[in-house]
């Protein structure tokens, strides 16, 4: 599940059980680390942590930290300077320093409300950006109100945004890929752009494909199985998918399919002229990634056959096959590890 949705379900059932929570959120980063700014974690009042932010003596920290906020039911902001011997003598993360802001939830109506709309935003597809206002430093820290907001203007939250305000964040959000803080009156705003959550599209629901969506589900992608035949496109066999669709055959394969920008596109059916047919109609997508499982002799074959019905040489190049990374795999789960392990990398192109 993506780490996202998992964390606004886990604040949503917590709230509904009248848990009080902390939501940390690393909001700035310089150097290296294991992850990225705006990764968040959440910490229960029992000091269970749900997420990570990295692991290491850094994330032990603030979750104690984030214990001791909850006793006293404020927020703060953690500052780590981890470079260099600081970073060797404190074991913590690869270096650099960041800065994490410690959020109190409240078990309130309205702190359900909202993050319930954030978590149907995140399942529903829809680009968003999250943003919190607070002001102070260090302990001393008070959030002033969350809003999800949209490019066109929309707003869901408790902050009192004015109209100039809401132009001035529709300047600064275009474009905006990665957690940014601004000054904004006497405080600070944390604009933290989430995407809809990436879909990979299997088409094919063999062995290889069965292990492909299981691990593809856990790193996060949404994930939708295509096949000819129900007795192997079924949620039975495929409990880890978000959708399962069983086409009479593969010459409309795409038809019904939401395919844009954020898809990935995998091509293992059961058959070499199916997959030709499959790839033939996932170039004149929109998708980011498209990628078939073949030997070399059978990707020549299928490339010749294509370029014969008027394909170009150079959208073939867009296609990544033989797929996967090259980790010398054999069996369906290692095979399907290579692969997921290509999604992900390309994933993290798009966002650097």
């Amino acid at each position: 599940m993506n780490d996202n949705l998992y964390l606004t379900k886990t604040i949503c059932e917590k709230l509904a059980d009248n848990h009080y929570l902390i939501l940390a959120t690393i909001i700035s980063l310089q150097g290296s680390s294991p992850r990225h700014g705006g990764t968040k974690m959440v910490v229960d009042q029992h000091s269970k942590s749900y997420g990570t932010i990295g692991g290491s003596l850094l994330e032990a920290t603030v979750i104690k930290e984030a214990g001791d906020a909850l006793s006293k039911r404020k927020s703060r902001l953690l500052s780590y300077d981890l470079t260099g011997e600081n970073a060797y003598s404190k074991d913590m993360i690869c270096g650099g320093s960041t800065r994490i802001l410690l959020d109190f939830i409240s078990a309130t109506k309205e702190n359900l409300e909202f993050f319930k709309a954030m978590h149907d935003a995140i399942a529903q597809g829809r680009n968003i950006f999250f943003l919190t206002m607070f002001k102070g430093q260090d302990q001393d820290v008070e959030v002033l109100g969350h809003t999800l907001y949209t490019l066109d203007g929309n707003t869901v939250g408790n902050y009192p945004w004015k109209e100039a305000d809401l132009d001035m964040l529709k300047s600064e959000a275009k474009g905006l890929t990665a957690t940014t803080i601004l000054a904004s009156g006497d405080g600070s705003l944390i604009i933290d752009p989430i995407r809809k959550v990436e879909t990979l599209f299997c088409f094919g629901a063999g062995h290889v494909a069965l292990s492909t969506a299981h691990i593809a589900a856990l790193a996060g992608f949404r994930v939708v199985v295509i096949d000819d035949r129900a007795e192997y496109a079924n949620t039975e066999r495929f409990p880890d998918a978000d959708e399962i669709h069983v086409i009479k055959d593969f010459n409309n394969a795409m038809d019904g399919l939401s395919i844009d920008a954020d898809s990935y596109i995998v091509i293992f059916t059961h058959g070499h002229a199916y997959d030709r047919v499959v790839l033939q109609q996932a170039l004149q997508t929109n998708a980011c990634y498209v990628g078939m499982i073949s030997s070399k002799r059978k990707r020549e074959m299928i490339y010749k056959a294509l370029m014969e019905q008027g394909v170009s040489n150079d959208a073939l190049t867009f296609v990544h096959s033989p797929i996967g990374l090259n980790i010398g795999g054999e069996t369906p789960a290692e095979i399907a590890v290579s692969i997921v392990g290509e999604l992900i990398s390309e994933r993290y192109k798009k966002k650097s």
